[in-house]
């Protein structure tokens, strides 16, 4: 529960009085009060009239600072303590990221440089997950079969930190989706938030793993999980890194590299989400632009303030010196009759 202070005045309108009081003190100086004994001369006081000036000085000072402190308490100061309430109603979410070998090929860019498929999915990946702050996300990644990158977590930090290590290589290759898709499910399962949802990403078929896509897909759409299925890469010659068996070097390839969209539209349709297509970054943003806006988190703000009240202080101050401006005037500092 997040709380702010701020100081501040119920009536402001009320402070523009306190412009009265300079000319109250101009007309007093100009004016002087009335006189009890007359003089034919003030040559004979002149070293009296001195002490008695600077005591009339402070004896005017204290009634215009008095009429002050009453007009700053009929203004109000008060310090406010704002307390929030957040409740959030986050969705859980499971990236299912594809990363086989064919996630090498360089046929996007990052910035003005050519990049990987992989490369690009973790960099637009990290900025979907910064904007879901709300949200518990989970990461499976996935070739020859699936394993787990985090669970679903709200520290994203932590989650980010995963995904920058993830790489291909860790697992033999191939690309079983009905597997990853399984094993997401069974993270989102025993969970209570009031949506669930899987973005899967992949650029090729299916061809390992004991689970057919269709057969998770229909497993997940039974636990009330919505998929957002990606393909991504072109259906075109691609640029794919090697190593020369002779210099061991890393040199590219012309690569044809397919990829069918009707799996990942029928993986969609069975869980009421959607399917896309990337065949470069600027695409891949959209998409991930779209699902946050077609999954947003409910969040529900309470606020409550309580406010201090200083008029009371300010009150008694300006009392005070009414008072001690009366004493002094009647007893130390008095007039001649």
């Amino acid at each position: 529960m997040p709380t702010t202070e701020h100081f501040s005045f119920a009536h402001p309108w009320v402070l523009w009085f306190l412009l009265v009081i300079p000319v109250l003190a101009l007309l007093r100086g100009r004016l002087g009060g009335v006189p009890a004994v007359v003089f034919s001369s003030v040559a004979l006081l002149k070293s009296g009239m001195r002490r008695k000036s600077r005591a009339g000085a402070l004896l005017a000072m204290f009634s215009h600072v008095a009429l002050a402190c009453f007009i700053v308490a009929i203004a109000r100061p008060q310090m406010g303590s704002t307390y929030e309430r957040i409740q959030a109603s986050g969705v859980d979410i499971m990236l299912v990221l594809d990363v086989s070998r064919s996630m090498l090929a360089e046929d996007f860019t990052i910035g003005t440089r050519r990049a990987s498929r992989v490369a690009t999915l973790k960099v637009v990946t990290e900025n979907f997950i910064r904007q879901r702050t709300n949200d518990r996300i989970g990461i499976i990644a996935f070739a020859g079969r699936p394993y787990l990158v985090s669970p679903l977590t709200l520290d994203h930090e932590w989650l980010l930190a995963n995904l920058e290590r993830l790489q291909i290589g860790l697992v033999e290759d191939g690309t079983a989706i009905g597997s990853a898709i399984a094993a997401a499910a069974n993270r989102l399962k025993d969970k209570e938030a009031k949506t669930r949802l899987m973005v899967l990403i992949t650029d090729g078929d299916n061809n390992m793993g004991r689970i057919t896509p269709r057969t998770a897909a229909e497993a997940a759409a039974a636990l009330g999980i919505r998929i957002y299925a990606i393909g991504i890469g072109t259906n075109d010659l691609v640029p794919y890194p090697m190593q020369d068996p002779y210099s061991g070097r890393t040199i590219y390839r012309q690569v044809r590299m397919e990829f069918k969209e009707d799996e990942i539209r029928e993986i969609a349709a069975i869980t009421g989400g959607e399917a896309f297509r990337a065949t470069d970054t600027k695409a891949l943003e959209n998409i991930f632009a779209a699902i946050d806006k077609m999954e947003k988190t409910e969040v529900t703000v309470e606020k409550r303030t309580q406010y201090r009240d200083f008029f009371p202080w300010l009150v008694a101050a300006g009392l005070a010196l009414l008072v001690l401006e009366c004493t002094l005037s009647h007893t130390l500092w008095r007039r001649l009759p």
